[in-house]
């Protein structure tokens, strides 16, 4: 038996990748080591290398889709977005207004960040009071654009 065979190649990718899955958390890379794992097992039956890569696009056509579509979301808490802070994860949210201790700024903070916060149709004059309950509209590059809670209804 060889030690350097195509199946023991193989194996040892599908190692790696499963490792490196460890480190991303994104599920694609567990799929392609199934994927790879499945080629192994074709190669330690003695098929040609052209067959070894068919029977790895195959396996990764059905195990990736289906390891992003049915297996990831359960590992995914229901109801949290973990989109970033102007993205629109937050959107519609509705936050207290906080003022800066150095410089008194109105704002809002999203997951212990502070957002600058105006309202959407006010005067630039108008700064939202401090405790006051408001809704993120949008964000206008850094700038929190918020709309009054009684507004918002």
């Amino acid at each position: 038996m060889d030690i350097i065979s195509a199946g023991y190649v193989w194996l040892m990718v599908a190692l790696l990748l499963a490792l490196a899955e460890l480190v991303t958390g994104s599920m694609v890379l567990l799929a392609l080591a199934i994927a790879v794992l499945l080629t192994a097992g074709v190669a330690a039956l003695g098929a040609p290398l052209v067959w070894q890569l068919a029977a790895l696009g195959m396996a990764s056509a059905v195990c990736v889709p289906l390891m992003i579509k049915v297996i990831r979301p359960w590992f995914s808490p229901a109801g949290v977005n973990y989109g970033v802070a102007g993205t629109g994860a937050q959107q519609g949210q509705r936050f207290y207004i906080v003022h800066r201790d150095y410089d008194g700024a109105s704002g809002i903070k999203i997951k212990g960040d502070f957002f600058r916060a105006e309202y959407v149709d006010a005067a630039p004059d108008d700064a939202p009071a401090e405790g006051e309950k408001v809704v993120l509209d949008h964000f206008d590059g850094t700038l929190a654009r918020v709309i009054k809670q009684g507004n918002s209804s």
